[in-house]
């Protein structure tokens, strides 16, 4: 890794996104990796304490978004949603180094997109892209 020392933080500009049946365009942006567990609060008796433990975790929604391409892999992907038949699948967020080698990993799995939105257009720009972002709903995400 060039001018880099191990204990520098990493950018978070260079990454990618990889998911099952999905080959082409790059991502631009990724939101919302993220767990969250809950918190139950108790009081034994007249304890003047207020007790915390962990209750249920969850995984919040992962937003992807990427410069539009003609290809219908991600459409089809939440079409079959919209008709019924939900397609699970497994992905990945890796960190890259500056050398394009991977750094780290977060897996998710079950996943299925709950949202997609093609970016608004704007006939008076002539620079900028047309954007399309799909939003996946997932059970688990891991650390690989």
């Amino acid at each position: 890794m060039p001018n880099r020392r191990t204990h520098d933080p990493i950018g978070k500009h260079n990454f990618k996104v990889e998911i099952e049946g999905v080959t082409q365009g790059a991502f631009q942006r990724v939101e919302g990796v993220e767990s969250v567990t809950e918190v139950i609060e108790y009081q034994d008796g007249n304890d003047l304490i207020l007790r915390k433990r962990p209750g249920r975790t969850s995984f919040s929604n992962i937003l992807l978004r990427r410069g539009f391409v003609n290809t219908e892999e991600l459409w089809q992907w939440r079409k079959a949603v919209v008709d019924g038949k939900i397609e699970r699948k497994s992905g990945s967020v890796i960190l890259l180094a500056d050398d394009g080698s991977e750094i780290m990993r977060y897996n998710f799995f079950e996943a299925w997109p709950c949202r997609w939105t093609w970016g608004a257009l704007d006939g008076s720009s002539e620079r900028g892209v047309s954007v399309e972002e799909i939003e996946v709903v997932v059970e688990r995400i891991e650390r690989g």
